[in-house]
């Protein structure tokens, strides 16, 4: 059996099993795909709006690309 996990340790993988989720309910669910390209635009689609403007509670409610921008001005 395959894990991603160390032994005992179940939320070494929480990052990317709560992403799965958002996918699977905000993307997948109810809909159908005619084509492996209709799918693979809609999928290119969907990660642009999640990344450049859908807004995170977990990230101060910014999208992904502004709070990875604030932390870069942070840095420098």
């Amino acid at each position: 059996q395959r894990s991603l996990s160390m032994k005992g340790c179940p939320y070494n993988n929480a990052v990317a099993e709560a992403t799965f989720k958002i996918i699977k309910t905000e993307f997948v669910k109810g809909r159908h795909f005619d084509s492996l390209e209709d799918l693979t635009r809609e999928l290119h689609d969907y990660v642009h709006w999640f990344n450049y403007l859908r807004i995170h509670g977990t990230l101060g409610y910014v999208s992904p690309i502004d709070y990875k921008n604030a932390d870069l001005k942070e840095f420098v």
